[in-house]
C-alpha cells in the first residue's frame, strides 16, 4: 500500500505526517484518509510526535487560542486532562503536551509570538490542504460574543480612568513647576502725591 508524506513548513515549524489513502472512503492514492504518525520540529525544542488524536487536540486548542489573541483577549484552552493546553505565560505562550502513557512528565514549551504564528500557519496548510481527508472537528469560526469583548472593554475602561486620574495630575504638577509666575509690576509714586491724596 502506498504511504503518503507531506510536509508543511514556515520559519520556526516544520510538520510532517504521514499516512495512507482511505480507499473505502473512495480516496485516490494522493489522498491522505489515514494519518498514522505525525511529527513536529520547533526551533530551539526536541521533536514532537504523536498519534492523530494527539494532532487534533493540538490543532483545537492551538487554532482557538490564536483567535483570541489576534482579538486582544488571553484565554487557556485545554485542561489539565487534555493532551494538549495552551495558555499565557510572562508574554509568551505556554504549550503543555501530555503523553497518553503513563509516568511520562508533560512537555512544556514556551512560544514568543512569531514561534505561535509559524505554528498556526503550519496547522492552517494542513487544514486546508485538499489532499489530506481527515475530520479535524473544529468549531465554526463566529464572532465572539457580547460577553467576552465587554468584559475585555471594562478591564480597559476600568484600568484607563485612574491611569488619566494620574496623568492629569502629573501634568498640572509639571506645568505648576515650569510655567513662571508673572511678576506684578510695581509702579513708583512720589511721597508727596500720597500726602495730597490723603488729604
Amino acid at each position: 500500500m502506498l504511504k503518503l508524506n507531506f510536509v508543511y513548513e514556515e520559519s520556526c515549524a516544520r510538520l510532517h505526517i504521514e499516512g495512507l489513502p482511505d480507499y473505502s472512503q473512495g480516496h485516490n492514492d494522493q489522498q491522505l484518509g489515514i494519518l498514522s504518525l505525525w511529527r513536529l520540529e520547533l526551533i530551539g525544542t526536541t521533536e514532537l510526535e504523536g498519534k492523530l488524536e494527539h494532532l487534533k487536540s493540538l490543532m483545537l486548542v492551538v487554532m482557538q487560542y490564536s483567535r483570541y489573541c489576534l482579538s486582544g483577549i488571553n484565554k487557556s484552552f485545554g485542561g489539565e486532562t487534555s493532551p494538549v493546553s495552551i495558555s499565557q505565560n510572562n508574554g509568551k505562550h505556554q504549550l503543555i503536551l501530555r503523553s497518553s502513557q503513563v509516568n511520562i512528565e508533560p512537555m512544556k514549551l514556551l512560544l514568543d509570538d512569531s514561534e505561535l504564528a509559524d505554528l498556526v500557519r503550519c496547522l492552517d496548510s494542513l487544514r486546508l490542504d485538499p489532499r489530506v481527508k481527515v475530520y479535524w472537528q473544529l468549531p465554526r469560526n463566529e464572532p465572539l460574543s457580547r460577553q467576552e469583548r465587554s468584559a475585555k472593554a471594562s478591564k480597559l475602561k476600568n484600568f484607563a480612568t485612574p491611569f488619566l486620574g494620574v496623568l492629569s495630575f502629573v501634568l498640572i504638577m509639571v506645568l505648576g513647576i515650569v510655567v513662571p509666575v508673572p511678576e506684578e509690576s510695581i509702579i513708583p509714586t512720589d511721597p508727596k502725591e500720597q500726602i495730597s491724596e490723603s488729604s
